[in-house]
C-alpha cells in the first residue's frame, strides 16, 4: 500500500473524530497530516513524514489553539430571568437572615434570601440572582 493512501486514511479518521468531539484537538493534526501527505509525494522516508506530522501538529496546537478558542468562544445564553434585577416585589413568606423566604416579583413566586429579616407583606427590590434564588433588600433601605 502506498504511504499517501495511509495519510489520506489518517486525515479522514482525524476529521471524523473532530466532527464528533468538536474540541479543537485533532484539527491541528489534520493540517500536519496534509503536510505529511504533501511531502510523501517527494519520496521522503516515512520516519521523517511521521516526525513532521507529530511536531507540526503539536506546534500548531500549542500556538494557535488558545487564539482560536477565544475567537470561537460560545456566547453566554441569556435567559429572561435576569430582567427581574432591580424590580420591586412583595414578600409572601418571611425572609430571615439565614433562612430562605419567598417573594412575588413580576407575577411569579421566587425563593429569596436577604442579609436582614424581612416580614410578610413588605416591599423588596431584587439585587441579583443567585442560582434559583433572588437576593433582595427592603425597599426603603440599601
Amino acid at each position: 500500500m502506498e504511504i499517501w493512501i495511509i495519510w489520506i486514511m489518517i486525515i479522514i479518521a482525524l476529521a471524523f473524530i473532530e466532527a464528533i468531539t468538536v474540541n479543537l484537538v485533532t484539527i491541528w493534526f489534520i493540517v500536519s497530516a496534509l503536510l505529511s501527505l504533501a511531502i510523501s509525494f517527494f519520496h521522503v522516508p516515512f520516519i521523517w513524514q511521521f516526525g513532521v506530522f507529530v511536531l507540526v501538529g503539536i506546534l500548531l496546537m500549542f500556538t494557535t489553539r488558545p487564539i482560536l478558542k477565544k475567537w470561537i468562544k460560545p456566547k453566554d445564553i441569556k435567559t429572561n430571568s435576569d430582567r427581574v434585577i432591580g424590580m420591586n416585589g412583595i414578600v409572601t413568606e418571611e425572609i430571615s437572615k439565614n433562612a430562605i423566604g419567598e417573594v412575588k416579583v413580576d407575577g411569579k413566586r421566587w425563593s429569596a434570601i436577604s442579609s436582614k429579616k424581612i416580614a410578610i407583606g413588605e416591599e423588596i427590590i431584587v439585587d441579583e440572582i443567585d442560582g434559583v434564588k433572588l437576593k433582595v433588600h427592603k425597599r426603603e433601605e440599601k
